[in-house]
C-alpha cells in the first residue's frame, strides 16, 4: 500500500473516530438531560380556581407570560405580532397577537367580563416582545392599570437593527396605545419591589451599564423577578453578557427555582457564571427545547437544570403552592 493511501486511510480513521466520539458525547448529553428532566411530571390543562401561577405562552420564538395571584394579573411581554409596516423581509413572520387577547379573555376575565391586569411590563424594544401590546392595551374588553417601558433611544442603537427590525415602530405603537386608553406609563424603572396579590415583584436592569456605547436592544433588556410561596422566579427577557448585565446581576438576584431562560436560548445568554449564581431547578424556555444553543444547552445541562420548551408543550403553567412548583402543559390540546 502506498504510503499516500496509508495517510488517507489514517485520515478517515481519524475522522470516523471524531465523528463516533460526537455522536456518542451527544446521546449521552441528550440521556442526562432526559434523566433531569425526568424528575418533573407534567398535568394537562390550566388549572381553574384562585391560585399563585406563571403562565407561559405558547407563542413560537417569543415570549408572552401571564402572571397570577389571587385573583389579580399581569403581562411580561406579549408576542411577536402581525405588523410589518415597513414591508421588512426579515418581519415576515406569524403574529401571535390575538392568540394573546383570547388567551387572557379565557383565563383572566373578571365577574364584569372584561380583563383587568395590574401592569404590563415590555422588557426592550422587539417585536417578538412588545409586538403584540398595540392590539392587547386597545381591546376595549382588556383594562390595563399601567405599563412598564423603558425608553427607546435608536441612536443607541445597532445600525443594522434600525435597518432591518422594526424597534422604534412597535415602541410608537405601544406608547399610542397607551395614551389613547389612558394606561400609566412608567419609563424610569429601579428595582423596588411591589406586589401583585400573593407575589413580590422586582424589576432589574433599569439603568444602562453602558449609556454611551452602540448596543443591541437585546442588551436594553428588562428583567422580571418573581417571589412568592416560597418559590423565587426570574424572567430573564432577552437579557445577556455581551455588556456583562449577567455577571451585574447575577449576584442581586440570586438563587432561584426557576428560570425563564434569556433570548430563547441563544448562545450569548445563560453563562456559567449566571448560571453558577442562580442555579435553577427548572428552566423554561420560550422556543422549542431543541432549538437552544449547544453552548447554552451543554451550560444548562450541567448546572443540572431541567429545561422544558414552551412550544414542545404547548405553553407551560407553573402553579406555585407552599415551595413547590406544579407543572401544567397544554398538549391535551393536540
Amino acid at each position: 500500500m502506498s504510503e499516500r493511501k496509508k495517510k488517507v486511510l489514517l485520515t478517515l480513521s481519524v475522522l470516523a473516530g471524531i465523528a463516533i466520539l460526537v455522536v456518542m458525547t451527544a446521546a449521552g448529553f441528550l440521556i442526562a438531560g432526559a434523566a433531569i428532566n425526568g424528575r418533573y411530571r407534567f398535568s394537562h390543562g390550566v388549572p381553574g380556581g384562585a391560585g399563585d401561577r406563571i403562565h407561559f405562552l405558547n407563542v413560537g420564538h417569543s415570549d408572552a407570560i401571564l402572571l397570577e395571584s389571587a385573583g389579580r394579573f399581569a403581562l411580561i411581554d406579549s408576542g411577536e405580532d402581525s405588523d410589518n409596516p415597513r414591508g421588512l423581509e426579515d418581519l415576515q413572520l406569524e403574529g401571535y397577537e390575538q392568540y394573546v387577547v383570547n388567551y387572557l379573555k379565557q383565563h383572566a376575565r373578571g365577574e364584569d367580563g372584561k380583563v383587568h391586569l395590574s401592569f404590563v411590563v415590555g422588557t426592550h424594544a422587539h417585536s417578538d416582545h412588545i409586538g403584540g401590546f398595540d392590539t392587547v392595551i386597545n381591546d376595549p374588553d382588556i383594562v390595563v392599570e399601567r405599563a412598564y417601558l423603558k425608553r427607546y433611544d435608536p441612536e443607541r442603537i445597532d445600525p443594522y437593527e434600525r435597518e432591518h427590525w422594526d424597534n422604534e415602530e412597535v415602541y410608537r405603537q405601544m406608547l399610542d396605545a397607551c395614551a389613547n386608553r389612558g394606561v400609566e406609563v412608567i419609563q424610569t424603572i429601579d428595582d423596588t419591589p411591589f406586589s401583585l396579590g400573593n407575589l413580590t415583584i422586582t424589576l432589574l436592569n433599569g439603568e444602562e451599564a453602558l449609556p454611551d456605547a452602540t448596543v443591541g436592544e437585546n442588551e436594553n433588556s428588562l428583567g422580571v423577578l418573581v417571589e412568592g410561596q416560597g418559590v423565587r422566579t426570574f424572567l430573564a427577557g432577552d437579557i445577556n453578557d455581551i455588556d456583562g448585565d449577567e455577571t451585574r446581576l447575577k449576584d442581586v438576584i440570586g438563587k432561584v427555582d426557576l428560570l425563564k431562560i434569556g433570548h430563547h436560548g441563544y448562545r450569548e445568554s445563560s453563562s456559567k457564571p449566571f448560571l453558577d449564581a442562580l442555579d435553577p431547578s427548572v428552566t423554561i424556555v420560550t422556543n422549542r427545547a431543541a432549538a437552544v444553543y449547544f453552548e447554552a444547552r451543554m451550560r444548562l445541562l450541567l448546572s443540572g437544570s431541567a429545561v422544558f420548551g414552551t412550544v414542545n408543550r404547548e405553553g407551560i403553567v407553573v402553579e406555585l403552592k407552599e415551595g413547590k412548583m406544579l407543572m401544567y402543559d397544554r398538549t391535551d390540546r393536540r
